[in-house]
């Protein structure tokens, strides 16, 4: 099967970094690089655009770091608590989910974090002391730790 180059202008998870030339399938590259603006065909006019903008990604690339890491240190303090009922044996009624974790680190600590960035192998199910990692970029990894008590 034949791939399209392209040049990403922004960092795409799996693919690559702002100002890689990257070879995707033809229909990754026609249904959602191009259209959202993340990649450019590769030619010698997209070359010069990228060059023009290389300390501008460099510049960002720093500061997204530099708040994963700032944000990582804020997670791995906090401990989030959820009440849920449970059965005789600890068993939830319902369960914890990434999305729950989420919602809930908006409304008590007002962090916006997407729950696709929040790790849980199964949703939480049990009474109990867990520890989640929360990928914040692709270098910077958190810890949170989370605890489901009875209510």
């Amino acid at each position: 099967m034949a791939h399209v180059k392209l040049v990403l202008l922004e960092d795409v998870e799996h693919v690559g970094l702002a100002g890689d030339e990257v070879s995707v399938a033809p229909g990754y590259a026609r249904n959602y690089l191009i259209p959202r603006g993340l990649a450019m065909k590769s030619t010698p006019a997209t070359a010069r655009i990228l060059e023009a903008r290389k300390a501008k990604i460099e510049q960002q690339r720093a500061a997204e770091l530099a708040a994963a890491r700032e944000l990582a240190g804020k997670l791995a303090e906090l401990t989030l608590s959820f009440a849920m009922q449970a059965s005789d044996d600890d068993q939830l009624f319902g369960s914890v989910s990434a999305r729950a974790i989420s919602d809930k680190l908006k409304a008590d600590f007002g962090m916006d974090i997407d729950h696709t960035k929040i790790k849980l192998e199964d949703n939480i199910k049990a009474l109990g002391t867990y520890v989640v990692d929360v990928k914040l970029h692709s270098e910077v990894v958190a810890q949170l730790s989370i605890v489901v008590v009875r209510s």
